[in-house]
């Protein structure tokens, strides 16, 4: 398999989210998504949180050694809680005070080509330090880009003709996603990668088939939230 470059995944994860938010109106921007009680809007400001934070990580340089990479990172994330509600609770009230939600998207269409332009010029030796822990350069990218093909899997149900998520994004998600099951583990012959990501992230359920296909890695799902 050839082998993908960070900022080129990173690169195409921005572009897919961008693909499906430009040009919508404001009553498409207020459509439900997979996030529970978010809008579009209130999504993606949530993304856009994370171009910010990869600006702010990029210009900022840590000294390794690196203490998680692209999968142990998730382990860190419990598949929902308290902290997660009110997450989502200032996402909502943060999204709200934008006058049209057209300017989370114009906001997010200056941020997400600046992140990647960070991302392509950092130093790919090097480390970065974020949300208390230290990565490598390429392995913070892989988890922006995962975490941005989820994203978009979860903008799009309610926006008629909205793109799929780009391809080589899509393979590190996945990368992203095998690493968190038990080496042991075969996923269900009939899932595609998105169905592997929704299930994986708990935005689908798991059918009696698929328990019965993963045995007893079926208790490990949602791998995270």
């Amino acid at each position: 398999m050839t082998a993908i470059r960070p900022d080129e995944a990173l690169a195409q994860a921005y572009d897919g989210i961008t693909a499906v938010v430009d040009g919508r109106d404001d009553a498409d921007l207020q459509r439900p998504t997979r996030c529970r009680g978010w809008l579009v809007a209130d999504l993606l400001f949530h993304v856009l949180g994370d171009a910010q934070r990869a600006l702010v990580a990029l210009a900022t340089p840590a000294a390794g050694p690196a203490d998680v990479d692209d999968v142990t990172y998730w382990r860190g994330f419990p598949a929902s809680g308290d902290d997660d509600a009110r997450h989502a609770w200032w996402v909502r009230r943060s999204a709200a005070a934008f006058d049209r939600p057209t300017g989370i998207v114009r906001l997010w269409a200056e941020t997400a080509p600046a992140a990647v332009r960070a991302a392509r010029a950092a130093d790919q030796a090097g480390y970065v330090a974020t949300q208390g822990h230290v990565l490598r350069v390429p392995d913070f990218l892989a988890t922006l880009t995962t975490e941005a093909v989820v994203h978009h899997l979860d903008l799009t149900p309610e926006l008629p003709g909205a793109p799929p998520p780009g391809p080589l994004a899509v393979r590190v998600a996945v990368a992203a996603m095998d690493g968190l099951l038990s080496d042991d583990t075969v996923r269900p012959t009939g899932w595609d990668d998105h169905e592997f990501l929704l299930k994986a992230t708990g935005r689908l359920p798991l059918t009696d088939r698929d328990r019965l296909e993963l045995g007893e890695s079926a208790g490990w799902f949602p791998l995270l939230g």
